[in-house]
């Protein structure tokens, strides 16, 4: 255990480096302007109390791309059981966009420029005047603070140094939280987590370890998901982890692998394809579970009655896990044992600090994304 709520069990290669300690407690002291925003003292820029004229609204409609709209997403599914909204997320473009003419909604409108095109084109089609409105965006003349004040709409400002991917225990993710009926406060763990040997002991030797990896030419890091509800956890970690690192011909791909689904599509490619893969195991204990129905279970597969889905899940990652030891396959893997705020904040807190210090260890900004504005540039330029 290196939390309460995460059982943790690392990549056997017993790594350790003390450059990597060395950067993690200089990113600590220095305070990082990333790591105000995971601190239990963060400001941020709106106030509960001004919260409860929403509290109301049973469907909230967040509007943003990325890191605006991921981290909400994947705490409305991981926290799902808690939450008595109905949150509707529009990240994409769709030449068909659904319009919920009927419903009383709420619209979240999240851009940290301001200026994203994809955000702007869904609010010209769903957002009105009419509507209750809630803008997060940087305090300047762009594109949606116009609107806002067009719209006579609140602003919430985007503090600017915190970059999108980065900002799920910022506003950006908290005020929704609230929304959410949730607590924002316990999200933020950073205080403890860097009291906590163990939590601390368990990053370095990730880095030290996926490093090491990078030096062998592994390049992709593959998560092996048994919980549906996290799946978005995992879309928010591919964006931070590839947008992060991926500079100066450097960097991992993410993939994102369903289970116990992939076991019948590329388990067969990561158990005996190519070898530059190097794999995190993710499952969460589900308490409530659907159980077999016995007295239609032919005598044949016995072995399966009184087991709930949980049961057989878990067996099957446990079976997975067996054979990647066999076949020296590298892996590390998380058991969530409490499905909560705390938890969930010491996950986000975990995967952007190892994104930010392998980054420094790349000699990578692990804050910008010059490569992904060349195409915004580009796109203008056609449409005008």
């Amino acid at each position: 255990m290196i939390t309460s709520g995460i059982f943790f069990k690392n990549f056997k290669l017993k790594k350790k480096s003390l450059e990597i300690k060395k950067k993690i407690e200089k990113f600590i002291i220095e305070n990082d302007p990333i790591a105000q925003s995971l601190k239990k003292d963060y400001q941020d820029s709106f106030k509960k109390k001004g919260l409860k004229k929403y509290k109301s609204f049973k469907n909230i409609r967040v509007i943003g791309m990325g890191g605006s709209s991921l981290g909400t997403q994947a705490i409305y599914d991981f926290l799902k059981y808690k939450i008595k909204k109905n949150f509707i997320f529009i990240n994409n473009l769709s030449p068909k966009l659904k319009k919920e003419n009927n419903k009383k909604i709420l619209n979240l409108i999240v851009s940290k420029s301001g200026n994203t095109i994809e955000t702007i084109v869904n609010s010209n089609i769903l957002v009105k005047k009419k509507d209750k409105n809630i803008f997060i965006t940087k305090n300047q003349n762009n594109y949606l603070h116009l609107l806002a004040q067009k719209l006579k709409a609140e602003i919430i400002h985007h503090n600017n140094y915190i970059g999108g991917r980065y900002s799920v225990l910022s506003e950006v993710g908290m005020l929704p939280a609230e929304l959410m009926g949730l607590d924002s406060k316990k999200f933020r763990q950073f205080n403890n987590l860097i009291e906590n040997k163990r939590y601390l002991n368990a990053l370095i030797s990730n880095v030290s370890s996926t490093l090491y990896f990078i030096k062998k030419k592994k390049f992709n890091s593959v998560i092996i998901n048994y919980d549906e509800q996290s799946e978005n956890i995992f879309n928010w970690y591919q964006q931070l982890v590839a947008e992060s690192l991926g500079k100066k011909n450097k960097g991992l791909l993410p993939i994102i692998s369903t289970m116990p689904k992939d076991n019948h599509s590329v388990m067969q490619l990561y158990l005996d394809g190519f070898k530059n893969n190097f794999f995190t195991f993710f499952y969460v204990n589900e308490k409530n579970s659907t159980k077999i129905i016995n007295k239609d279970i032919l005598s044949s597969y016995n072995f399966i009655k009184n087991k709930s889905v949980h049961n057989i899940t878990f067996a099957q990652k446990k079976a997975t896990e067996n054979i990647f030891k066999k076949k020296k396959i590298p892996f590390r893997s998380f058991e969530i044992k409490k499905r909560d705020e705390k938890t969930l904040g010491e996950l986000f807190c975990f995967f952007m600090l190892e994104t930010i210090l392998l980054g420094k260890a790349l000699k990578v900004n692990p804050y910008d994304q010059p490569a992904v504005e060349t195409i915004k540039k580009e796109t203008r330029k056609i449409l005008t």
